[in-house]
């Protein structure tokens, strides 16, 4: 019980003290080379199906090749740290500054430093503020660090690619399943330095009903700008079809305007019930329109394309599709 409780207000901890069925946790770690020709992504985690069936697993995908590897291990390989984000699976290591990875086709260390985590208040921890302490939500989902230095190699498929002065990004999600519609994306390579953007929408289901959450971010070199369902934030447009995403959000103070450009994606393992049966595509070649207005002045601050995005689109987007409000400002895109 204390240890739930203590990880509730550090949501880059296990989250799963307790649970022996239809549960998963997975960390989320996104890697590119100084001269983005590598981008990887190494997702460990552990799940759960409603019979109490259980395995851990690290996944890896090649964005650029556009590969994806499913790598299980015994459920007793992986070894949690109560108080503290660190978690080992066999011989493979994971933490808030460290990767440490020993599977058939890829061994090596990474270090990450100069890390920009979401703010974490005891009254709103991490990047779902108050959802934090709503109990059996679908999936949670949490931030580690919008952007950071990486040093060190990996060998992979007997290549050894040298990340140092790489550019990375962790998150997580935990829960029984991932929504059942949703758009997710981030891009931390911008032209200007020390930008980085994620966004989501998904539905959520909630007590026999359902609603559209959202949560965005604009790290804007040093100041983070938030636009959150919590938050008094609005969605105004949400919509996607074959070749793009677009997103328009508010708050008090700023609007956020993103077009997000389809490339085409890898085949991931997802959560259903606790258990990796679904799948989901990713892409990790997609490129994001932003534009960040400042709504007392008018004034554009931010106008930029994030390259090396991640992107995906899943399940039935009509239930997430949000038309341009009628007395909103005119769509730019």
């Amino acid at each position: 019980m204390f240890k739930s409780l203590q990880a509730l207000f550090q949501p880059d901890q296990y989250q799963g003290w307790g649970k022996t069925k239809k549960y998963f946790e997975g960390w989320y770690f996104k890697v590119v080379t100084a001269d983005e020709t590598n981008a990887f992504a190494f997702i460990p985690g552990i799940a759960m199906d409603e019979n109490g069936k259980q395995q851990a697993f690290i996944q890896v995908m090649d964005g650029k090749k556009r590969t994806a590897e499913y790598h299980k291990f015994d459920a007793d390989e992986f070894k949690p740290k109560a108080g503290k984000f660190e978690i080992e699976i066999g011989s493979n290591f994971f933490s808030n500054d460290t990767m440490r990875l020993d599977i058939p086709t890829t061994s090596g260390q990474l270090q990450f430093t100069d890390s920009i985590p979401w703010p974490n208040q005891w009254y709103s921890p991490g990047i779902m503020g108050p959802y934090s302490f709503v109990p059996y939500m679908e999936c949670y989902h949490g931030i580690l660090s919008m952007d950071h230095r990486i040093e060190g190699q990996l060998t992979i498929h007997g290549e050894t690619i040298d990340f140092s002065n790489g550019r990375g990004y962790m998150e997580k999600d935990w829960g029984q399943s991932f929504p059942s519609a949703y758009f997710w994306m981030q891009s931390n390579h911008f032209n200007q330095p020390g930008i980085s953007l994620k966004a989501s929408v998904a539905k959520i289901p909630w007590m026999g009903n359902s609603f559209i959450g959202f949560i965005a971010g604009v790290w804007l070199q040093d100041r983070l700008i938030q636009f959150t369902t919590y938050n008094g934030s609005r969605l105004i447009k949400s919509y996607a079809d074959r070749d793009e995403v677009k997103l328009i959000l508010e708050n008090r103070k700023y609007r956020l305007e993103i077009l997000a450009h389809r490339e085409k994606a890898t085949q991931l393992a997802s959560p259903i019930l606790g258990f990796m049966d679904g799948r989901i595509e990713e892409s990790m070649t997609s490129e994001i329109d932003v534009q960040l207005y400042d709504k007392k002045s008018s004034n554009l601050i931010l106008f930029d394309t994030g390259r090396n995005a991640g992107l995906e689109v899943a399940g039935k987007i009509k239930e997430i599709t949000v038309p341009l409000f009628r007395n909103a400002k005119k769509d730019k895109f």
